[in-house]
């Protein structure tokens, strides 16, 4: 294959992965960082988030940035099953953090407390943003997403990162 040939094709691949909403780098790194038997919903599957009880598994400096529409923020560090008592184990939840790390560790937890349907966010925040979805602060639609830090920013390619 000619040197034109392959830069042509990778040009293709690599461009053709990103409009389809995610790099080939970021897919490999969630596979790499999910457990595969835990419940994922990608951003285009959710029709509507009032049918799940949305968490927020990040910090409360992340959260305090921008979240997901009504998301009760529950943490990270700090989480305890009391942060969740008042929810119902019957009804479906969507947790998230950044990329989906934190969140499905978080998503096990509930699981294992009784919580029947538990749906990691696939891509975290950087992923539901970057497919168009929109984040808010204090009730108002904002373009900031906070990345957890400036190496994980490459992933964020639209909204305004902050770390």
């Amino acid at each position: 294959m000619t040197p034109f040939r392959l830069t042509f094709l990778c040009c293709f691949l690599f461009l053709g992965l990103q409009a389809y909403g995610q790099s080939l780098p970021y897919q490999t790194l969630l596979k790499g960082l999910y457990d595969s038997s835990f419940p994922v919903l990608k951003p285009e599957q959710i029709t509507e988030l009032t049918n799940y009880q949305v968490l927020d598994a990040r910090e409360k400096v992340e959260y305090q940035v921008s979240h997901l529409q009504h998301a009760k923020w529950v943490g990270h560090e700090t989480f305890t099953l009391k942060t969740v008592a008042e929810l119902d184990k019957n009804k479906p939840v969507l947790i998230y953090c950044t990329v989906g790390a934190r969140s499905e560790e978080i998503g096990k937890t509930l699981q294992k407390a009784g919580f029947k349907k538990v749906y990691n966010l696939y891509g975290g925040i950087l992923h539901w943003v970057n497919e168009g979805r929109t984040v808010f602060v204090n009730g108002k639609p904002t373009l900031k997403v906070h990345t957890y830090s400036k190496p994980w920013s490459i992933w964020l390619s639209r909204g305004e990162k902050v770390y």
